[in-house]
């Protein structure tokens, strides 16, 4: 890949509270994004967002606490960009940024970098390998909208997904490798967690659930192994895609398991759902039910799982 543009790539991800303050407004920006929850009327959804903000902060504040404070996923994010940036500038020139979908930095301000520098010409990579509508959908059209106002008026490429990228597909399986060494000889069940979405984005066509399905087909293919999918990170009163994790925790100690590996497949760096839910909340869950739980290690800044991301760029181009 030789170009002499200017290329910025944007690295599009949730974003997180970085410390307990930001946690409130933090939840009132992820309620308003109507892509993800409709809440009542159009013209209620912000009135709505910031009561579901006020009554869910503490409880979120908490699970924040017991990570250190605050989320770590702006931190890890700006490690993969610093990395992405470094294996790209052998091969021309990128600048490489975050770009968070509910907190800092947002869209605008990372357009805003992108125009001070000079950039030719822009690629949206989101972070999340399967595409949905409430992630990968929203966040481009966030990005969209921004740069139609705010700039820079320059062409603007997207990847939408990459569930069985191979050198992603490798870094799983070399996380699954690892894992299973920390149980010795024992038997252990895999269980591929997901961040679970409402059933009517399925109805409506979403392909997340197709796409996950492609990522442990390339998976299993490269390990050998079998798993079983579930589905974490519910939250309010609608239907959610299942299994959840916790029914099939249950399910799996009914039949007698004794060990359990936890890979979260729509996660590729640590945050709250692998620091917090699983590594925490669902490990003592199983403990109660008489099993030992682990989880993978996040993908972060490995060299494999960063060169999977240049080869997306490079595909891109």
């Amino acid at each position: 890949m030789n170009t002499s543009k200017k290329i910025g790539v944007l690295l599009l991800n949730l974003g997180g509270p970085r410390q307990l303050e930001d946690v409130k407004p933090f939840l009132f920006n992820l309620f308003s994004d109507r892509q993800i929850i409709r809440l009542g009327p159009a013209f209620l959804q912000k009135t709505l967002a910031r009561i579901i903000a006020h009554r869910r902060a503490p409880k979120s504040r908490e699970y924040y606490r017991r990570i250190g404070g605050g989320s770590p996923i702006l931190e890890k994010t700006r490690e993969q960009a610093q990395a992405l940036e470094d294996i790209l500038g052998q091969e021309g020139d990128f600048l490489v940024r975050p770009c968070m979908r509910y907190w800092h930095p947002f869209a605008r301000e990372a357009l805003t970098e992108m125009a001070a520098a000079g950039v030719d010409e822009l690629i949206a990579l989101p972070l999340y390998p399967q595409y949905s509508l409430a992630t990968t959908g929203s966040s481009l059209q966030d990005l969209y909208q921004t740069q139609a106002r705010y700039g820079p008026d320059v062409p603007l490429r997207e990847i939408r997904s990459w569930p069985a990228e191979p050198n992603y597909i490798a870094c799983l399986a070399a996380r699954i490798k690892e894992g299973l060494h920390r149980f010795g000889d024992q038997p252990v069940q895999l269980l591929y967690s997901a961040h679970s979405l409402p059933v009517r984005f399925i109805e409506e066509g979403d392909p997340y659930v197709t796409d996950l399905e492609k990522t442990i087909k390339a998976l299993e293919e490269q390990t050998g192994l079998k798993g079983e999918l579930c589905y974490q990170s519910r939250s309010g009163p609608v239907q959610w895609i299942g299994p959840s994790t916790p029914e099939l925790l249950a399910r799996s100690a009914a039949a007698g398991t004794s060990n359990v590996l936890v890979v979260p497949l729509s996660f590729v760096s640590d945050h709250v759902e692998t620091l917090y839910e699983i590594d925490i909340e669902y490990r003592q869950m199983a403990a109660d039910l008489g099993m030992r739980l682990e989880c993978t290690r996040g993908l972060n800044d490995d060299p494999l799982f960063i060169d999977a991301l240049r080869n997306l760029v490079r595909t891109s181009l």
